[in-house]
């Protein structure tokens, strides 16, 4: 048996019918044993980076462990930034490339480099396989690490020659493990105390949560206790339902701001997240001065990693939360009260919501607020949607109801094209329910080259491109910056606008094979987006809005 036989024979014992991958001379190999399993498909990509944006959102989407297959050194650099967003997302892949013979290593072939070295600040474990003896073994190591918590990427270098060798070691199967560990009873006695004395619980519900399945088990929790539940400000899934009296919204990216928004609660419950990714420094603690902190992670390495907590918990997150769920007790009468408050407040921010989109109606160019109304009208139901909107996701998340973990997917890492790409792979994981993907115009010219795989898989995915024609984020980041270290200027924003020429979305679409639609009134997005949908086809709408103002 050849190196690249074992290679083919891992991917189907472990069950993966998906390669993404951007096709290169070193991956010969694999791209010629292609026809003799017809059961895997080949998801072809015209740059690294989309190949794994797209794997990133599969895997997430599908509950898989995405495979990778990329080009040497410089294909390798190029998907870098996308791996990096993977690793913050947790998503189990696995990511190889093809390598220069072996042989040449001395030479300094074109093209050659330490692959693995490249690859390790942004996996969980990097290596190159030397021998085919070692293939089995290693790529075998490489799933499980893949998927142990919490997961990520990992990588592997795969040299031309090592898979034309012949090795008598057989591919290796995925292993049957039971790893849903079950939390201490005793770390759930000290938290439900810690819960029943509280006066105004609010709960953190990290990704973890909607990986677990567990989203109605902190339903059922969060109804019993009366409490609020956070977002984190970056997230891929969301934990909770957008639509429930308790969600709150998303928490600020700096100490100060989560500050703000937790200082009515005295308890606050983190679950399955890193907590917390900030953006800027800020001295000081996201929780007020006796606030009991308590925390639930798969992994030990994320407990307590930045704030002690007077109760810790390592479990499955959706066993500890079926746990907490039996063992706290909160009297009825006063979670009743809680929801109602959540409920009061839910509303006014509803009716906040609507008089703000009433008032920006008729701005031209078309305000993200209506923008979000439109786009909404014209969706089908179940629609799923693949975010990268950025600074419209607050309009997002107040126009769109989210019910199901599998309602929504994002990018974490703060890489920037991840949204474009990801669609890809949503749409290759779940082909039952219509996918819009929303971006802004700069993130979306980071992978745009996803068009052309939408294509050519003919995958039915309608791209809106929000195009204010600015990096806009940028320019509400030195706002900030100007703030908060005292510069005094009224100097323009400098190079942070997309104009000159302007960007053509939909020539860019044409020129991939994607039918395109420029709008650019607001009472057009409706129909636009409405007749989208119905082309069965990958379709992209340019929408025209505000910039900053």
């Amino acid at each position: 048996m050849r190196g690249r036989q074992v290679l083919m024979q891992t991917l189907v014992n472990h069950g993966v019918d998906r390669i993404f991958g951007n096709p290169g001379t070193t991956e010969s190999p694999l791209l010629d044993s292609l026809l003799d399993y017809p059961q895997i498909r080949y998801i072809v990509h015209l740059h690294e980076g989309v190949a794994v944006g797209a794997a990133s959102f599969y895997a997430q989407a599908s509950g898989k462990t995405a495979f990778v297959n990329l080009h040497v050194a410089p294909g390798l650099g190029n998907a870098i930034g996308m791996i990096y967003g993977a690793l913050k997302n947790n998503s189990p892949m696995v990511v190889t490339a093809g390598q220069q013979d072996t042989r040449l290593r001395l030479r300094d072939p074109v093209l050659g480099h330490d692959l693995a070295a490249m690859a390790a600040p942004v996996t969980k474990w990097s290596v190159q396989v030397e021998r085919a003896d070692e293939l089995g073994p290693v790529l075998q190591r490489a799933f499980k690490t893949a998927n142990e918590a919490p997961a990520g990427p990992v990588f592997v270098a795969l040299p031309i020659d090592v898979m034309e060798q012949e090795t008598a070691i057989p591919a290796g199967r995925p292993a049957t493990l039971f790893s849903a560990s079950r939390p201490d009873p005793a770390g759930i006695a000290a938290m439900a105390k810690h819960i029943a004395a509280a006066k105004a619980p609010a709960i953190v519900a990290g990704d973890d949560v909607a990986r677990a399945g567990a989203v109605d088990t902190l339903v059922r929790l969060v109804d019993n206790l009366g409490a609020a539940v956070w977002f984190e400000g970056l997230r891929g899934r969301n934990a909770f339902p957008t639509d429930h009296p308790a969600w709150r919204g998303t928490l600020a990216f700096d100490a100060p701001g989560v500050a703000r928004q937790l200082a009515a609660n005295d308890l606050v419950l983190m679950m399955g997240g890193p907590f917390f990714e900030e953006v800027w420094y800020a001295p000081g603690s996201p929780f007020a001065s006796g606030t009991k902190v308590l925390q639930i992670e798969a992994a030990p390495s994320r407990l307590a990693y930045n704030f002690a907590v007077d109760a810790g918990v390592i479990a499955n997150v959706g066993a500890a939360l079926e746990a907490l769920e039996a063992a706290v007790k909160v009297d009825a009468a006063v979670a009743k009260k809680r929801r109602a408050a959540l409920e009061a407040q839910k509303e006014a921010e509803e009716a906040a919501q609507k008089a703000r989109v009433e008032k920006a109606w008729s701005r031209s160019p078309t305000s993200m607020a209506r923008a979000m109304a439109e786009i909404r009208a014209g969706s089908p139901e179940g629609v799923v949607v693949v975010d990268e909107t950025i600074t419209a996701n607050l309009d997002l998340f107040k126009t769109f109801t989210f019910k199901g973990a599998g309602d929504y997917y994002s990018g974490r890492g703060g890489g920037i094209g991840q949204g474009v790409a990801g669609a890809l792979g949503v749409a290759v994981a779940d082909t039952r329910r219509p996918i819009l993907c929303l971006s802004g115009d700069g993130s979306s010219m980071y992978s745009i080259q996803a068009l052309w795989t939408a294509a050519h898989h003919d995958l039915p995915i309608v791209f809106v491109i929000l195009a204010n024609r600015e990096y806009r984020v940028l320019k509400h980041n030195i706002d900030a910056y100007r703030a908060r270290f005292d510069v005094k200027s009224n100097k323009p924003y400098m190079h942070m606008d997309l104009t000159g020429p302007a960007l053509g979305f939909v020539d860019l679409a044409r020129g991939m094979g994607v039918a395109g639609t420029h709008v650019t009134k607001a009472d057009d997005i409706n129909a636009a987006v409405a007749a989208a949908f119905a082309s069965g086809k990958p379709h992209l709408l340019e929408i025209e809005i505000e910039g900053k103002r």
